[in-house]
């Protein structure tokens, strides 16, 4: 029997580039932009989700998060039944193709300083990738971003938890 490392061999892993299909959540939840915030928190709060991308006659347009709540519900004060989503939503909608790379999709976060990338596929929304998905299955894109660009604060926080 040969030794491989012997004959020029070795066990080095060969990085594969992964995609953002690959990595991407299915399972989105969509509302629409005249949902009042009140409703659209209950939505997200029965439902799981920390966000909620807006549609517009049934076209992406925007996407609202527990942060947009806090920010621009709570700490300003607004009742959150007569608020509609699209007044504080994040708009325009920042969106990859499903077959980005999870480098690409993370220079994108960073430059945008957004945690949320939803997914189309032929302008058809298909998924979205988030901050914390990439981490998990590909940290050392944030270790390589973080030394050749300034991490946004928003984004610090969560590599902080993933990235040492």
């Amino acid at each position: 029997m040969s030794d491989p490392e012997a004959e020029g061999y070795s066990e080095e892993k060969i990085a594969i580039p992964l995609k953002a299909e690959d990595v991407m959540a299915t399972e989105v939840l969509t509302l629409d932009e005249n949902t009042s915030v009140k409703e659209a928190a209950e939505i997200m709060a029965k439902e799981g989700f920390s966000y909620g991308i807006v549609t517009a006659d049934g076209k992406a347009v925007g996407i609202m998060t527990e942060r947009d709540i806090l920010k621009r519900i709570v700490a300003e004060d607004r009742d959150p039944r007569k608020t509609k989503v699209k007044h504080i939503m994040s708009s325009p909608l920042v969106v990859i193709e499903r077959g980005t790379d999870l480098e690409k999709a993370s220079r994108l976060m960073f430059e945008k300083e957004i945690k949320n990338l939803p997914v189309v596929d032929n302008n058809r929304l298909v998924g979205l990738v988030n901050l914390t998905d990439i981490c998990r299955v590909q940290p050392e894109i944030f270790k390589a971003l973080k030394q050749t660009m300034e991490t946004p604060k928003n984004i610090k926080k969560i590599l902080d938890r993933y990235i040492v």
